[in-house]
């Protein structure tokens, strides 16, 4: 087996915490990925962060509403679930 992790960051205009939640937790899922954890916090007076632990690896939102913008990133280990996330997520 060969360790190799596979890294995709984007920054996406969604900045809502309950449709980032809902969208990404099926994407993940839709694209294969098993969720261990999920685990999120907000900011005062804004600002949201969540991660979603996976047993391939790990997927973050940062949320930045001052500015319209959140960063998301893709850490994977597992190449044909990374390439389907990939695939489900090119209309954001």
């Amino acid at each position: 087996m060969q360790a190799k992790i596979w890294n995709h960051r984007q920054w996406i205009e969604e900045t809502e915490p309950e449709r980032l939640r809902r969208s990404f937790d099926d994407l993940l899922r839709a694209s294969g990925f098993n969720i261990i954890l999920f685990t999120d916090h907000y900011f005062e007076p804004q600002g949201y962060t969540a991660l979603w632990l996976l047993s391939e690896s790990h997927f973050a939102v940062h949320t930045f509403p001052e500015c319209g913008r959140t960063y998301i990133e893709l850490s994977s280990c597992n190449l044909d679930y990374y390439c389907k996330f990939l695939t489900l997520t090119k209309t954001l």
